[in-house]
């Protein structure tokens, strides 16, 4: 009787022990149905084991089809859902408008910074100065509403990549600026807002619709000369020209003809600025001929079905973003 009591006072004792150690644990096992298991006991290297042996199988492609199904379904529904907000809430047929991830117009800032040279705060801050001119915003605003086509046109302004034309120019300070392709005159505007904070320059605008350029109003007119006729003809007969950018007929051929019009009157400091670049190569032959240095920006529209255009720039002088922004070397404007 006495080795049975023992045995059962140190069966109890060690029941004790172990029930005080199991209080002194922090974590909580977590409750796993039965034939399952948790990390611990090896459940992710057998089933990493098991994705190896499949995707080294013959039957990898078609047992991928599920996963490869819902992945293009998760785009395509999230891409039909902005394309029909797009349909039941805008009006515009060309030339859409639309704002830019705000990732991508940090990379925006950062492609300007390497052309010009100018720092990414001063980039910012001249987008960002365009953001918040209201005078503009209203201006436009008004007149987008008054317009005849107001019913297929946008109810307000939005830059995307104009904010990038707009930083161009108050880097650069360019004297000259040409743009062929005027239509409503919403880039012409944002060029024009950033020659009257430089203090200094004009714009020649060119369209061959004599009914373009509906949104320039003053002030900004007082800086943009209109004129009416074929690119390439117009282009010849222009001068001293620190900044050119094509947004008319993107077609190679056009647009070459552009290049070739344009460039005996380029100043050598000229920056020469290609919308839309993502549909022609024409500018980066053109700069490889012409020994220019050449980036690219893509855009990525914010809540938008439109994948977004693209800016191509050229120029010529020192390694991107090795070179000085006039606007830098003659102070902050």
């Amino acid at each position: 009787m006495a080795g049975l009591t023992n045995k059962g006072e140190s069966v109890i004792r060690n029941m004790l022990v172990a029930t005080k150690a199991k209080k002194k644990r922090p974590a909580i096992r977590r409750y796993e149905p039965e034939g399952q298991y948790n990390n611990s006991q090896g459940a992710i290297p057998m089933q990493s084991k098991l994705r190896q042996r499949l995707a080294a199988s013959p039957i990898a492609r078609g047992a991928a089809l599920p996963l490869r199904t819902m992945m293009v379904a998760r785009y395509d529904a999230n891409l039909i859902g902005r394309s029909v907000d797009w349909l039941v809430h805008g009006r515009e047929t060309t030339n859409l408008t639309y704002e830019l991830e705000s990732l991508n117009r940090n990379q925006l800032g950062w492609f300007v910074s390497a052309v010009t040279g100018a720092g990414i705060q001063q980039i910012r801050d001249w987008m960002r100065e365009l953001d918040e001119d209201t005078h503009l915003a209203g201006q436009l605003t008004r007149r987008l509403s008054s317009n005849p086509r107001r019913r297929i046109c946008a109810k307000e302004p939005r830059w995307a990549r104009r904010l990038g034309w707009y930083a161009l120019v108050r880097a650069a300070q360019p004297d000259h600026v040409v743009e062929t392709g005027t239509h409503l005159g919403l880039g012409s505007c944002a060029i024009a807002a950033a020659l009257l904070r430089n203090g200094h320059g004009r714009l020649t605008t060119v369209d061959i619709d004599p009914n373009s350029g509906y949104l320039i109003g003053e002030p900004w007119a007082n800086v943009i000369e209109r004129k009416i006729g074929n690119s390439a003809d117009i282009l010849t007969g222009l001068d001293d020209v620190g900044m050119f950018i094509h947004d008319s007929l993107h077609t190679y051929d056009y647009e070459t003809s552009e290049l070739m019009a344009v460039e005996p009157n380029l100043r050598e400091d000229a920056i020469v600025l290609s919308d839309n670049a993502h549909d022609s190569s024409a500018l980066s032959d053109w700069a490889e001929r012409t020994g220019s240095h050449y980036l690219f920006f893509k855009e990525l529209p914010l809540d938008h079905w439109w994948p977004g255009d693209g800016i191509g720039v050229a120029w010529k002088g020192q390694e991107p973003g090795q070179s000085q922004s006039r606007a830098a070397t003659a102070g902050t404007v």
